[in-house]
Parts: structure tokens; C-alpha cells; sequence
């Protein structure tokens, strides 16, 4: 069941107002579900952690404390890496005025929202 008029126009108001208040929060929702990990640098993080782990492991057995110190830094910036996600560089208001309201993600994820509502 589609949404009426109103709820459409509401719709379009809290969108706009969300995006007049709070650009920022407005944009990372609507990136929430685009942006994935990088193979590349999760690959590049795993392959960091794992060297860092090897050094931190022979730092500790050889007795070098300094090496197992640099170890565990050099395995915790692999995790980091592997785990963060790339930065977008920022279009500006220039890039979210050129989106369409018919073809925002916000209201799509809110009109997929309701339908998941209306049929369960």
C-alpha cells in the first residue's frame, strides 16, 4: 500500500528539515548501507596485524620488550586499518542539491521501511 499524498509531503518535510538542521548526520544515513570495507585495505590491515603479531611474539620470546611493544602498535594500526572505512571526499551542498528527491536514499529507506512494516 502506498503512501498517501500527506505522508508523502510529510515525508519530504522531515527530509528537508533533517537535512537543514543536521547535514552531517543526514548524509551519514544516507551512506549507512552504500559504504562498505575495502578489500585492499582490509587486506592491507590483516597483513599488518599478522607482521605485528609475529614481531610481537618474537619480541616477547627473545626477551626484547621494545620490539614487543612495537609489535603490539604495529598489529593495533593493522586492525585499524582493516577495520575503518575509506574517507569519501565531501562534495558539498552543490553535490546534495544535484540529488533528485525521487531518487534520495532517505526516502527510499524510509518507503522500504514501511513496506517491511505493512506486510508483517
Amino acid at each position: 500500500m502506498p503512501l498517501s499524498e500527506r505522508e508523502q509531503k510529510l515525508l519530504e518535510q522531515l527530509e528537508q528539515q533533517l537535512n537543514a538542521e543536521d547535514p552531517h548526520f543526514a548524509t551519514s544515513m544516507s551512506e549507512a548501507g552504500t559504504s562498505r570495507l575495502s578489500t585492499t585495505r582490509l587486506v592491507a590491515g590483516v597483513v599488518t596485524a599478522v607482521v605485528g603479531l609475529g614481531a610481537l611474539l618474537w619480541g616477547v620470546s627473545q626477551q626484547f620488550i621494545w620490539l614487543g611493544i612495537l609489535g603490539f602498535v604495529i598489529m593495533a594500526a593493522g586492525v585499524y586499518v582493516a577495520t575503518s572505512r575509506p574517507r569519501r571526499s565531501r562534495g558539498g551542498p552543490a553535490g546534495a542539491a544535484a540529488t533528485s528527491k525521487k531518487n534520495s536514499p532517505f526516502m527510499a529507506n524510509l518507503e522500504q521501511r514501511w513496506e517491511e512494516r505493512r506486510n508483517h
